[in-house]
């Protein structure tokens, strides 16, 4: 299924690559725009690159983003959108999974990681959950193995899993965003990204 060019500038602010479940998949750009201010000044680890719609928020505010994709496909469109928005000198792509020891090992250093986890999956069965996490990669593997380099972690998770499921959880902020009166996502914010202690929120007007 092709996506219109409107659709998509609607969504992502310019006319971009996308097919149907990057398209999904892909963050609002008023919500992308928001996580990308606390990374401000950062060199970014970002997980899980899609077609590159959050690595072009995060590129426009980061000192420098390097972002992990084990999809080809999905990197080449994060690639070409990348160029397209002209900021390619501001973001380095790595091929690979962020759960091989091989990968994370070659990573450079970096001051704080941003990690999407691919969780649309649907269907009557499907139970979202973080503990034992389903998304892909396990989102609660990902963020455990972040936080042993970085205590700077900010991971975006859908706004159908139960709050309990955050405890026993390092201290962290845990912003719930919302589009007019939709609860649309979690983010959770540890170590420097963090503004306040505890659930906070973040609305957009429609």
């Amino acid at each position: 299924m092709k996506i219109s060019p409107d659709v998509i500038r609607e969504k992502f602010g310019d006319d971009y690559m996308a097919d149907e479940r990057t398209f999904i998949m892909g963050i609002d750009q008023r919500f992308t725009k928001h996580f990308a201010e606390r990374f401000t000044g950062l060199k970014v680890l970002e997980t899980c690159t899609g077609a590159g719609f959050t690595t072009l928020s995060l590129a426009r505010t980061a000192r420098h983003v390097f972002t992990v994709e084990i999809d080809d496909s999905n990197q080449k469109k994060a690639i070409s959108n990348v160029e397209k928005a002209g900021l390619s000198s501001h973001v380095t792509f790595i091929s690979g999974s962020i759960l091989d020891p091989v990968t994370v090992k070659g990573l450079p250093l970096f001051d704080a990681a941003f990690i999407d986890p691919d969780w649309a999956v649907t269907g009557p069965d499907h139970e979202y959950r973080f503990q034992q996490s389903n998304t892909l990669p396990p989102a609660d593997v990902v963020l455990k193995d972040m936080l042993r380099i970085t205590d700077n972690v900010a991971i975006v998770l859908p706004p159908f899993i139960k709050a309990e499921e955050f405890e026993g959880l390092p201290k962290h902020e845990r912003e719930k965003l919302y589009l007019g009166e939709s609860h649309e996502l979690y983010c959770l914010y540890f170590g420097g990204l963090m503004r306040f202690v505890g659930e906070t929120g973040f609305h957009v007007k429609i």
